[in-house]
């Protein structure tokens, strides 16, 4: 006869909420590094495009500038409120995402210095530690509940299986 009924488990916990240190500590970073590239051109436009290559249209180095700063400054904010909600990782890891696509192709195409391809990845090092950072650590497997019936289950070719006899 089989034992069906289960053995004494401690209950499931509910899954842990993202690591808010984790989330906190890239959210520092990439506002940090937000900041400082989004004031750059605005500034000093001049050393900007020494490094990056001269633009035709100033008006949206200036926009882009701003739009990071503002993005940067958010993370920021945040990080310091300790307010790190599911919309900042979206807007952490949505904004390094367009970044390094805008990087990726258009440094592909031609129209903007490799240079930009530095910032690409660093923006996938961002987007994967956002990711790392919201997932967690890896879960340990659950207990069995069922003890008797995981022996049963792996011990189930030695106790089927008929002994082997010669004559």
């Amino acid at each position: 006869m089989v034992h069906d009924q289960p053995t004494l488990a401690a209950p499931t916990p509910p899954p842990p909420a993202p690591p808010a240190d984790q989330m906190r500590r890239v959210a520092v970073l990439q506002g940090a590094y937000f900041v400082l590239t989004g004031l750059w051109p605005l500034l000093g436009v001049n050393s900007f495009q020494a490094v990056t290559g001269s633009k035709t249209d100033q008006w949206l180095v200036y926009a882009v500038g701003g739009l990071v700063t503002v993005i940067g400054t958010t993370l920021l904010v945040a990080a310091a409120n300790r307010r790190l909600t599911p919309e900042i990782a979206v807007l952490g890891i949505g904004s390094a995402v367009v970044l390094a696509g805008v990087d990726v192709i258009f440094v592909m195409r031609g129209m903007i210095s490799w240079v930009y391809l530095l910032d690409a990845a660093v923006q996938g090092l961002l987007i994967a530690w956002w990711v790392g950072a919201y997932i967690g650590p890896r879960k340990p497997a659950p207990e069995w509940q069922y003890t008797h019936l995981q022996n049963l289950l792996l011990n189930r070719r030695k106790s089927v299986t008929p002994p082997t006899t010669s004559i």
